[in-house]
């Protein structure tokens, strides 16, 4: 008897992983959704999409190390101060856990910051939470990558 309770409790344990692997799976697409809607957001410079998807917490930062709030980030991309001509996501991961989802991607981008182009290649870490039901962007960080990634 105690090997049948035994054996009910390792697959009831093994259910309730794949029942969580699922969930994250599920998660992770949603959370990608709302990744890419941000970088729409940023090329179209769409105020109301970027305060949709970010927290009134937000904090945005820069590879050289400056730090903007969610107003700040916002009033840049809107006036063309930050211009994203093109924007991609390469080699995209995304990492559940709990609430939390961190996303770390290469953004290849062209910009027209205030006028001036320019071509861009950086590490960037996303932290998203979720908050009442949606997933809110939280915290952004760029940074330059090693030499032998900006190729």
């Amino acid at each position: 008897m105690k090997y049948f309770f035994a054996t009910i409790i390792v697959v009831l344990f093994q259910f309730s992983g794949l029942a969580q692997n699922s969930s994250n799976a599920r998660e992770e697409t949603i959370v990608a959704a709302r990744v890419d809607t941000l970088r729409q957001a940023m090329i179209d410079a769409d105020a109301y999409k970027l305060k949709a998807v970010t927290s009134g917490d937000l904090s945005y930062g820069h590879s050289d190390g400056h730090l903007e709030n969610q107003s700040v980030f916002i009033a840049k991309i809107v006036s063309g101060e930050s211009d994203f001509v093109t924007a991609e996501f390469q080699n995209q991961t995304i990492a559940i856990v709990g609430d939390v989802a961190i996303v770390r991607h290469t953004l290849v981008a062209h910009t027209g910051d205030s006028g001036v182009d320019k071509d861009i290649k950086i590490g960037i870490m996303l932290v998203w939470q979720k908050q009442k039901k949606q997933w809110l962007l939280i915290a952004r960080q760029a940074f330059k990558l090693p030499a032998n990634d900006k190729k």
